[in-house]
């Protein structure tokens, strides 16, 4: 009878694997302009969930991209968060946008 070798990798590394891994589908998936998947790194960035530090400036970011293109909890959410952040703040998440938005179009061109 052989043994089969067991996987010694700890549960919370295959959840941060799992994790980095949703992260980069909703990445891939926010770049071919999925409104969800902008939402949904909203979500992850404001509550620090799946394996990504609490930002809220990194947050505001995808709720504004999402908001923009018509996700109209997104707008909600970013309404929210921003009575936690600084006019410095907004305008950084707000420049961050623009930046991701040029970047798109500069990819499409």
């Amino acid at each position: 009878m052989e043994l089969k070798s067991i996987d010694k990798r700890g549960a919370s590394e295959v959840t941060d694997n799992s994790s980095d891994l949703m992260i980069a589908r909703f990445l891939a998936a926010a770049a071919q302009g999925d409104i969800n998947a902008l939402f949904e790194l909203g979500v992850a960035y404001s509550t620090g969930s799946h394996n990504v530090p609490c930002d809220l400036v990194e947050a505001h970011k995808w709720f504004n991209l999402a908001a923009s293109k018509g996700h109209e909890e997104a707008g909600w959410c970013r309404a929210d968060i921003s009575d936690e952040m600084t006019a410095r703040e907004i305008a950084e998440a707000q420049r961050q946008a623009r930046e991701w938005l040029a970047a798109g179009r500069r990819k499409s061109a």
